[in-house]
């Protein structure tokens, strides 16, 4: 049995921001969650070649983002897990798979999913990929933590981001990164500097730059 209300969301733009306020339906279920009792209990390590991709797998993975799959695994581990069912088919990890692959891996940690009708499985291939791309980003959060990886001697580039869209979070962090407090008062110079003292120096910084 399921029960439907009405939500109100903010549909997120490439960037995280609101766009529009709409109206939807969602349908929310009223049963027992019974499947919470059939989370894996374990990850299992599998050959690789003994793994089947989805033949109806509507996700594609270009091998720009197979790269940057491939470069996340050797950074950070391989921690997601690939999800099979009982007859080793691929319900999620496709891209893992396939960048396992291009590091030359011979065996790849796998959670066994048990408990999903054929139908459920299916479905579950596209909602874990729709699901996620649903999200926002907090742009001046994003920024703060980039730079701050940047100061670390962290390769950004490791994060996914295309390199546009690096360099535009990055190049908006340094043009908020020099504003001050609008009620700030700027120290005063210990020696006084008078007007056409000043302009002289101006003069000179400007000969000095010719």
């Amino acid at each position: 049995m399921t029960r439907k209300i009405k939500s109100r969301f903010f549909p997120l733009s490439r960037s995280g921001q609101s766009a529009q306020l709409e109206s939807q339906e969602l349908t929310m279920p009223t049963k027992p969650m019974t499947n919470l009792r059939a989370m894996a209990k374990r990850i299992e390590t599998w050959l690789i070649d003994k793994l089947i991709p989805f033949a109806r797998n509507p996700r594609t993975h270009s091998d720009a983002q197979i790269a940057q799959i491939a470069a996340s695994i050797q950074e950070f581990g391989f921690n997601n897990p690939i999800l099979v069912d009982t007859k080793a088919g691929i319900i999620a990890g496709h891209g893992r798979l396939l960048a396992a692959r291009k590091l030359g891996l011979t065996e790849v940690p796998v959670i066994v999913l048990d408990h999903l009708s054929e139908a459920q499985k299916r479905a579950y291939i596209i909602a874990d990929n729709k699901l996620a791309e649903n999200a926002g980003w907090d742009d001046e959060l994003l920024r703060s933590e980039l730079a701050a990886l940047q100061e670390e001697d962290f390769d950004v580039c490791l994060l996914g981001f295309e390199d546009d869209d690096l360099a535009r979070l990055l190049a908006a962090q340094d043009a908020t990164g020099g504003l001050t407090d609008e009620d700030a008062v700027p120290a005063l110079p210990e020696t006084p500097v008078l007007p056409y003292e000043r302009s002289l120096a101006s003069r000179r910084s400007q000969i000095t730059r010719r």
